[in-house]
């Protein structure tokens, strides 16, 4: 996915009122959730707190703008405050967009809102009516096309009717469940089910379970005639957000592509795996220079389809033999490092590939398959010459996410000799679907990184706090320096370490100047400037030697999870705005340099300057945590918050509050260590609004 976060002023006229106790806006939904190829439509969004004034929106990718049509002011919002939590929007889509899901934002005075979603097609969008719950009042379609709609209430059932020639094949593809996911606040989200009956009622096809919750349905009509299109819930509950689309038409629909790895810089000619394809089997793709499992454009001539992640890989790439490789006896063998293309042809169905490695060699062997739209549960083992298990692999997790591609990491070689890899599906699934990569890889000392969430509100007088987590590997346990790009003038960026060692967190405090924010408000186009999150290292390879490292980190977005959880899901872009002033108009610190020594304590008064009216309770805190989780410390290992010597709960519009930081006898010492205040007030039991203090330095005497 690409990787950028934008920088917004928002307009700040000088009649804009300071808003007290507010959020900025989290998007429910769009309706219609779908918009056509080259043309201009109009959409309505919905979200929790208001979108007044709102003065951009902002899509992932390109062929699409957004453009705000109504808006409610926010004395219109104050007289009738359910009129800032809709919004019309129209999008301007070019004929030639690429088809597929964007990630859509609001930019508002308060802040940037949560993602959320619309789906380009190629087909005329059809929005739902009323009352279609039987075929009685069945809408009827013109095909093909898109139907847009939503599960809104307990038992429903919406029913389209539609006109068929004997032998025509339609494919009806859902887009309901896999919208959902990036809803913050939707904690129940659909599991859609559609059936397609005759004019008699009888069931001619049904669907679940295709892609995660949503269903496909692929079919050829043996009779011409009238058809019902049914979609509800299957547990038949609903939710007045649950929107879906639904494409039918009787193009080709491609799931995934064999091989799944391919070269950079050079065409690819691949198969393609789906329905539809009787007339077109193959096609060529070239991807460019970037090495990864990225999305890459796939046309089945005259169609452009949606992108279809493939992994662009340096050679040598290699294809699973025609021969039988069942068993360790009958194994293929393979280059090392290289990447193995493969399918699990048929049910029971297990691939063996012979390898050569030295003792105390350390080997990473890495799937792709699900994360590419591969059918195949992978399992990976490595076998020794006499067929003993010597390490196996199911599922991965990276970052905050699991998938069911599996990967055997930093894999030591017991002795010299022959290996066996060993792949097959977890349930001894198997067929055309089933295709794989293995990247067979030297571990390398390397790190990831991720920023623990999609936005950052900056309002005049406070700073704003963003915390990035490294996933260290493969024996890299060095310090990594944060980092980023193409910050606009008069936006700081104050950029943190993680710490060698046990370190996993960092923080990158922004500031604004006061002066470009008034510059902002004055402009007639705000300030919109996208910049990368990046993580360095210097490691050495040995005495003589040391390696530069990098990473882009990639960004979350919180979700509020079913309980009361905190959950994470990979968006496209961090928003950092400039608000109008908020509730918080300042945290000021007694001191921004410390020095502890093992044993020692330290303390940090802390004073808010509070929006009149605002009362509401304000946490201050140094590690960014949910309930028993710590999500963000940039605290030095050893030092910790004194919480009975603490004054940290400001209630009743209390301002003074005081954070007790302990040295351990035991802290190693540290120099200078990026930490910060924050002062949070809840928005919901997941979501704070988080207002920061200066950045401080907090070094670990000897």
């Amino acid at each position: 996915m690409s990787k950028y976060l934008v920088v917004a002023l928002a307009l700040l006229s000088p009649s804009s009122v300071a808003w007290s106790q507010t959020a900025y806006p989290m998007l429910m939904s769009i309706s219609p959730v779908a918009t056509q190829t080259g043309t201009v439509s109009e959409h309505t969004f919905r979200s929790r707190y208001s979108m007044a004034d709102a003065y951009q929106v902002l899509v992932s990718g390109e062929g699409i703008r957004g453009e705000i049509v109504a808006a409610a002011s926010e004395a219109d919002a104050k007289a009738k405050p359910s009129s800032g939590e809709t919004l019309t929007v129209k999008f301007h889509v070019d004929a030639k967009a690429l088809p597929g899901v964007r990630d859509v934002r609001v930019a508002t005075p308060r802040g940037v809102s949560t993602v959320g979603q619309v789906v380009i097609v190629a087909d005329k969008v059809l929005n739902e009516k009323d009352a279609n719950d039987t075929r009685e009042t069945a809408m009827s379609i013109g095909l093909p096309a898109t139907v847009c709609g939503r599960i809104e209430k307990a038992e429903d059932v919406d029913v389209y009717r539609f006109q068929v020639e004997a032998g025509t094949r339609l494919c009806f593809h859902v887009l309901c469940m896999r919208l959902q996911d990036r809803v913050h606040d939707l904690q129940t989200h659909a599991d859609p089910i559609i059936t397609i009956r005759d004019q008699h009622g009888s069931v001619v096809a049904s669907a679940d379970n295709t892609f995660a919750g949503d269903p496909l349905v692929d079919h050829v009509f043996d009779r011409a005639g009238e058809y019902f299109l049914e979609i509800r819930d299957v547990r038949y509950t609903g939710n007045n957000f649950w929107e879906y689309s639904v494409e039918i038409h009787s193009r080709p629909m491609v799931t995934c592509v064999y091989p799944l790895a391919i070269a950079p810089g050079t065409p690819a000619t691949i198969d393609l795996i789906g329905y539809g394809l009787a007339a077109q089997k193959q096609t060529t793709v070239q991807a460019g220079t970037r090495l990864g499992l990225q999305k890459l454009p796939v046309s089945v001539l005259p169609e452009q389809l949606r992108p279809l992640s493939m992994l662009v890989a340096s050679p040598p790439l290699m294809n699973e033999p025609a021969a039988d490789n069942d068993t360790p006896e009958k194994s293929s063998p393979i280059q090392v490092p290289g990447v193995i293309n493969g399918r699990v042809e048929r049910e029971g169905d297990v691939d063996c590939y012979k390898f050569e490695a030295k003792k105390g060699q350390k080997w990473s062997f890495e799937v792709f398959a699900r994360r590419a739209g591969s059918a195949l549960d992978s399992h990976v083992r490595i076998l020794d010459a006499k067929g003993n298990s010597l390490q196996l692999a199911d599922d991965m997790r990276v970052g905050k996410r699991n998938f069911a591609d599996s990967w055997i990491e930093n894999w030591s070689v017991p002795a010299d000799g022959q290996y066996t890899l060993e792949i097959r599906d977890l349930h001894l699934r198997g067929g055309e679907a089933y295709v794989y990569a293995i990247q067979a890889t030297p571990s390398q000392p390397m790190f990831l990184l991720f920023a623990d969430t999609d936005k950052t509100p900056l309002s005049p007088g406070t700073a704003g706090v963003l915390y990035v987590r490294a996933e260290k590997k493969n024996g890299f346990d060095g310090e990594i320096q944060l980092g980023v790009s193409g910050l606009p003038a008069g936006i700081k960026a104050h950029c943190g370490r993680i710490l060698a060692g046990k370190g996993l967190d960092g923080c990158i405090v922004f500031e604004v100047d006061p002066q470009a924010a008034s510059a902002g408000a004055t402009s007639a186009k705000p300030l919109v400037a996208p910049i990368e999150i990046t993580g360095t290292a210097t490691w050495p390879v040995d005495e003589d030697q040391t390696v530069q490292l990098s990473a882009v980190a990639n960004v979350y977005q919180e979700i509020y999870q079913p309980g009361g959880g905190r959950g994470h899901w990979p968006v496209d872009a961090h928003i950092v705005s400039v608000t109008a002033p908020s509730d918080i108009r300042q945290v000021n610190i007694s001191q921004d340099d410390i020095v502890l020594k093992p044993g020692q304590t330290a303390t940090i008064d802390v004073e808010l300057q509070r929006a009149e009216g605002f009362d509401k309770n304000v946490t201050l805190e140094m590690t960014y945590s949910h309930l028993s989780t710590i999500y963000g410390s940039s605290l030095p290992e050893g030092v910790t918050i004194d919480s009975t010597a603490s004054n940290t709960l400001l209630t009743s519009g209390a301002t003074k509050g005081k954070l007790v930081l302990t040295a351990a006898a035991t802290a190693p010492p540290v120099a200078k260590q990026q930490v910060v205040v924050m002062a949070n007030v809840s928005l919901n039991f997941v979501m704070k609004a988080t207002y920061a203090s200066r950045p401080i330095t907090l070094s670990v005497a000897k």
